[in-house]
């Protein structure tokens, strides 16, 4: 993959979700079971699986039976965090998690929060996961990097002009007319010099000139109606998410230590009581496979 570090934030950030920190996202289909969570439409565009596994098989091959493949990708996004800010994203990951052995795209299908949300159902999906509006506030700005697919945003291409700004519609279309579902940056500051400018002359994005840089730039974006999913556009309908989005906007620091924090709270979400967890051999596979 050309940008680990964001595939990473991507995988655990947006994905780490439907079972706890489990890494049960991790397991490939299977003859018993053909259907796992990374096989999901909403996963589409998931990365980073062979990366995991040259980690996971360096450790085994020093520590065998020893670190989990939660733990391995919570110390990989860590350090992706930490990389991709310039050490502004940082925090302390204990170890101990274990590795799930269920995992079905049905379930990740219905308890991932969906670019169409509303922002009705983006607050009770947080909720139900004990996360907060501005915990969702939050964690909605990890979208200063990756990339997204046609296919996850296509309401933004005929929405209305108070909800994206009409020229961004149409870089978007654009570019979501050159393939059957091509992928665009999540943020307009990683989008091609030349093309946000032929499209939006005079574009001058109160933004770090970094590409591919964890800050608060999604706020400024979302703000200027610059954003690349209904969901992300959602936090502004509702008074106290669209507070916290102005207050991140203005403070990048704040945003910083609140996103740290937030991601120490989501490296802790437990396993469903009674799971069953092991240290898994390889990441791909349940133990007994």
């Amino acid at each position: 993959i050309s940008d680990p570090d964001r595939a990473i934030i991507m995988l655990w950030t947006e994905r780490t979700y439907v079972q706890g920190c489990d890494a049960s996202v991790l397991l490939d289909p299977t003859p018993e079971n053909p259907h796992t969570e990374k096989t999901a439409p909403i996963n589409i565009g998931l990365a980073a699986f062979d990366l995991l596994d040259d980690i996971k098989a360096a450790v085994e091959d020093r520590c065998p039976g020893v670190v989990s493949c939660a733990d391995i990708l919570i110390f990989a996004a860590r350090d992706a965090a930490s990389l991709l800010s310039n050490g502004h994203v940082h925090f302390d990951a204990l170890a101990g998690r274990l590795d799930g052995v269920h995992s079905h795209a049905a379930e990740a299908q219905q308890d991932l929060p969906d670019s169409t949300f509303t922002i009705a159902e983006l607050i009770q999906n947080f909720k139900r996961k004990n996360f907060t509006i501005e915990e969702l506030v939050i964690l909605s700005g990890a979208h200063a990097v990756g990339v997204g697919h046609c296919s996850s945003l296509r309401a933004r291409l005929t929405a209305p002009a108070d909800q994206i700004l009409p020229a961004y519609r149409g870089l978007l279309a654009g570019k979501c007319a050159k393939g059957p579902d091509p992928i665009v940056p999540n943020n307009i500051r990683d989008e091609d010099a030349g093309a946000v400018a032929a499209t939006i002359p005079g574009f001058l994005p109160k933004l770090r000139k970094v590409k591919d840089f964890l800050d608060n730039s999604y706020y400024h974006n979302n703000l200027a109606r610059i954003v690349t999913f209904n969901s992300d556009w959602q936090l502004l309908t509702e008074k106290e998410a669209r507070g916290h989005v102005h207050e991140y906007a203005d403070n990048g620091t704040l945003w910083d230590e609140d996103f740290s924090d937030s991601l120490v709270k989501l490296s802790k979400l437990p396993m469903p009581h009674g799971s069953k967890g092991e240290i898994r051999k390889m990441c791909r596979f349940v133990n007994h496979h």
